[in-house]
């Protein structure tokens, strides 16, 4: 088992890596997140569907630990105040504000809709794609990232 997780780590390391660092904001968060996530599938490996690919179920055990990290108040709190003020990895193409801000959003959310949101608004995927990841339909997708969207505007509106 340690040989197959060892190749698993080689092909999909970084891949779990650039979803971590894209969401946690940090190299050394991302790190960690990778280290997690692969003692995670090295523990459910025997359960596992042959039939699934492999990136989508490490794509998913990523994007729900990163957004738990993010649910933790206190860690939370402490990696924003932390990261406000960093500038952007010249690899990752994002406005730091605007993922400061959508990180906060996405650690008060309703876990599907941030799950969504995540795939369709930060990652770029259709709602078909998002639908295969998240295992739902894409209609599913829609009215997750329209609920998600709602429930932003009126946090933002709010002030929060």
């Amino acid at each position: 088992m340690n040989d197959r997780i060892a190749d698993l780590f080689t092909l999909h390391g970084p891949l779990v890596y650039r979803r971590a660092l894209q969401l946690m904001g940090s190299a050394a968060d991302a790190e960690e997140v990778t280290q997690e996530v692969f003692i995670r599938a090295a523990a459910a490996l025997d359960d596992f569907d042959p039939r699934a690919r492999v990136s989508t179920w490490l794509y998913r055990i990523t994007t729900n630990y990163c957004l738990n990290l993010l649910r933790d108040r206190g860690r939370r709190r402490a990696l924003l105040d932390e990261r406000a003020d960093e500038a952007a990895p010249a690899t990752v193409p994002y406005d730091l504000p605007k993922m400061v801000q959508m990180r906060r959003l996405l650690a008060e959310a309703d876990p599907r809709e941030a799950a969504a949101a995540v795939a369709v608004f930060v990652d770029g995927m259709s709602h078909a794609e998002a639908a295969q990841v998240l295992d739902v339909s894409r209609r599913t997708v829609g009215n997750l990232c329209d609920r998600f969207v709602r429930w932003a505007a009126e946090r933002l509106a709010e002030g929060t």
